[in-house]
């Protein structure tokens, strides 16, 4: 018996529409990212590009549980001297909401040039609307 290893180009990918709303981030995020990296298919290889595209809609609508709306903070570096700036999670989930999943995802991935092609296959959008008909996404329940 052999075992199998997933190359590119024989890869099969679909397209999932995920619901983001009344999910917990961080639960939300787990799931997509093993989604994007492909653990969800018998045929998953770690060092091959095997997850599928993901379409996350109302991420307005996804929840932060306990206190951490006004404890969570987003912090990123401007590059400058002193340029290190936070951004608390009540503002960023109002604001910003895309951005809050797209950077949760982000940090499940690997960290390296395999886990910025996975990044690739993620599109969020704060609403219900997205422009991805064409690909025919499928519902995809989480919870």
């Amino acid at each position: 018996m052999k075992t199998y290893m997933a190359n590119a180009q024989t890869v099969e990918r679909k397209w999932y529409v995920v619901d983001a709303a009344g999910v917990p981030l961080g639960r939300l995020a787990s799931k997509v990212a093993a989604i994007l990296r492909g653990k969800n298919k018998p045929t998953f290889t770690p060092h091959v590009d095997c997850g599928d595209f993901v379409i996350v809609i109302n991420s307005d609508k996804a929840v932060l549980t306990g206190k951490k709306l006004d404890d969570k903070f987003y912090r990123y570096h401007t590059g400058y001297i002193g340029g290190l700036k936070e951004i608390p999670y009540r503002k960023m989930m109002a604001e910003k909401s895309d951005l809050a999943v797209y950077e949760a995802v982000k940090g499940m991935l690997p960290k390296n040039s395999l886990g910025r092609k996975m990044l690739k296959k993620l599109r969020v959008y704060k609403n219900a609307e997205h422009n991805h008909e064409a690909q025919k996404p499928e519902e995809l329940k989480l919870f």
